[in-house]
């Protein structure tokens, strides 16, 4: 656990980020409202309901709760993956950035009952959809996961392994 500390520690800076820039932004921001910044970036202030890309954003209200848990679950079994795997730096790093960004999302669902966005990339009328700085640490958190498995693929010794290696399968 001592060497696991430095990946709670990135988590919790990801909330703290996460939950000082969503209280700058619900402070200068109403509802709905929206600033240019450039040509193709936009702030506003929106509330998701739903999960990534406002999925289930329309159910009447019993996706935040199954959100929460599913949160919560997963906020666990990444903190067990942190604990077990510390030095392994590449997915430590990702499995921290995911953590703080898990946990960013849920405070924002016990206190609003919704996840405050406010990052809003568009192009010829097409918006993305609305993030913030937790959804952000998720998304880079999965991308080093991503490039950590194809990085270091598992040799798992599966019996198909077994198999090839044995002197059977080479005619002796």
């Amino acid at each position: 656990m001592r060497s696991a500390w430095r990946w709670f520690a990135l988590a919790a800076l990801v909330v703290l980020a996460d939950q000082l820039v969503k209280a700058v932004v619900l402070r200068h921001f109403a509802p709905g409202e929206s600033r240019e910044l450039t040509g193709f970036f936009n702030m506003v202030l929106v509330f998701n309901k739903g999960a990534a890309f406002s999925f289930l954003a329309q159910a009447p209200g019993w996706q935040a709760p199954l959100l929460t848990g599913f949160a919560l679950v997963a906020a666990v079994v990444v903190s067990v993956l942190i604990i077990r795997n510390p030095q392994k730096k590449l997915l430590a790093l990702g499995l921290g950035l995911i953590l703080g960004g898990a946990i960013g999302n849920v405070i924002d669902r016990l206190r609003f009952g919704h996840v405050v966005d406010f990052f809003d990339f568009h192009a010829l009328g097409w918006h993305f959809p609305a993030f913030n700085v937790a959804d952000s640490a998720i998304t880079v958190g999965v991308a080093l996961l991503v490039l950590d498995i194809l990085r270091n693929p598992q040799m798992d010794e599966s019996p198909k392994a077994e198999i090839a290696a044995s002197p059977a399968a080479h005619g002796e």
